[in-house]
C-alpha cells in the first residue's frame, strides 16, 4: 500500500525485501541519499583569512557607519563652499574613512560598511530639497566629481583590502 506522498512500509516498496545495506535508510518513510553517513557530517569550515564577528568588530562598524554619515554630510558642504579646495579637502576625508575602516578591521568590510553609509547618506542628500527650493548639491562640476570621486575611492580601497585578505603578493604579474 503506498500514497501518493511515498508512505507505506520500507519493504512494501521493494516486494517484501528490507532495505539492507543501501546507505541506512531503514523504517517507514525514509529514503536514503547518497553521501548521508555520519561520517561526512564534520564541523563547519570557516575561512582562516576572515576574522570572526566579535562584540568589538560590531562596535566599530557601527562607529564607522556613523562617520561615513558624518564624512557624508560635511564633505556635501565642504566642496560646495570653498570649490577647489573643499572638493580636495572631502575626498581626502572620504578616502581617509574607507583607507582606514579597512585597515582598522582588516576587512573589506571595514571599507564597505562606511562606504554604503556615505553612498546613501550622498545619494539622500542629492534627492533632498529643501522648502525654498535649494538642493544640497549644486548643478556644478564639483559635485559630480564628488560623487564619482568617492565611489571610485571606495571602489579602490575595497580591491586593495580585499587583496590584503587573499593574501596577494604585490609584485611582477605572471611571475
Amino acid at each position: 500500500m503506498s500514497t501518493s506522498k511515498g508512505g507505506g512500509a520500507a519493504g512494501e516498496r521493494n516486494g517484501g525485501a528490507a532495505d539492507k545495506g543501501k546507505g541506512g535508510a531503514t523504517g517507514k518513510g525514509q529514503r536514503s541519499r547518497a553521501g548521508s553517513g555520519a561520517s561526512a557530517v564534520g564541523p563547519p569550515v570557516v575561512d582562516a583569512g576572515v576574522p570572526p564577528l566579535t562584540g568589538g568588530r560590531a562596535g566599530t562598524y557601527v562607529l564607522l557607519l556613523v562617520a561615513g554619515v558624518l564624512v557624508a554630510f560635511a564633505g556635501t558642504l565642504v566642496q560646495a563652499a570653498w570649490f577647489p579646495g573643499g572638493l580636495l579637502l572631502a575626498l581626502a576625508g572620504v578616502g581617509g574613512l574607507f583607507y582606514g575602516g579597512g585597515r582598522a578591521t582588516g576587512t573589506p568590510a571595514g571599507v564597505l560598511v562606511p562606504g554604503a553609509a556615505w553612498l546613501v547618506t550622498v545619494f539622500l542628500l542629492l534627492g533632498d530639497v529643501r522648502p525654498e527650493g535649494d538642493f544640497l548639491f549644486g548643478a556644478g562640476l564639483g559635485s559630480y566629481i564628488f560623487l564619482l570621486g568617492g565611489i571610485l575611492v571606495a571602489v579602490i580601497c575595497a580591491t586593495a583590502a580585499q587583496m590584503r585578505v587573499a593574501g596577494v603578493r604585490y609584485g611582477r604579474v605572471g611571475g
